[in-house]
């Protein structure tokens, strides 16, 4: 039995061709309106204070989710792009009714503050466990007890306070 790709050429346009029917897969329902609507549903919240996405608000007598997906669902009948969508709600609702905050200006502070607090907090831990680990190898160095090794100058000034108050090494 012989294998049918015995070449390079072979598994790589087996590999383009399983790729494309894998996309064509994916994007078949990508472009109706149905999935256009639940996808920027889902990328809005209601302004109503519920603190619902907008395709998931379902509180009774919401004042502007039944107005903001008829207004959502004329706006994509017309064939506008997704980002004009967005904006068009975001400038006339205000930019919290966006799920997401944008990756401009300020915006972008909200996508970087959480990576530059994890490697803070990464590094931090990591200064910790050196400071810890230097500390406890000059420990070490100390006797059972805890205490440095005494200086033979420390020892007989301790043997002299123990003469003179007559004490039997309580130190």
């Amino acid at each position: 039995m012989r294998l049918a790709f015995r070449n390079w050429t072979g598994w790589i346009k087996a590999a383009q061709a399983l790729a494309l029917g894998v996309a064509i897969c994916f994007t078949l329902g990508a472009t109706d309106a149905g999935s256009r609507f639940n996808d920027l549903g889902h990328r809005m919240v209601c302004p109503c204070g519920c603190a619902q996405l907008l395709g998931e608000c379902n509180h009774v007598g919401c004042p502007d989710s039944d107005h903001m997906r008829s207004e959502l669902a004329g706006f994509i009948r017309d064939g506008k792009a997704d980002k004009t969508i967005l904006a068009s709600f975001s400038a006339e609702y205000g930019p919290t009714v966006l799920a997401a905050p944008t990756t401009k200006g300020f915006d972008l502070v909200a996508w970087i503050a959480p990576i530059a607090v994890f490697l803070a907090a990464v590094f931090g831990t990591i200064l910790v466990a050196r400071h810890w680990a230097a500390t406890k190898s000059q420990l070490a160095g100390q006797d059972a007890a805890g205490a440095a090794p005494e200086s033979p100058e420390m020892l007989a000034l301790r043997e002299k306070i123990r003469r003179e108050t007559g004490a039997d090494g309580g130190f």
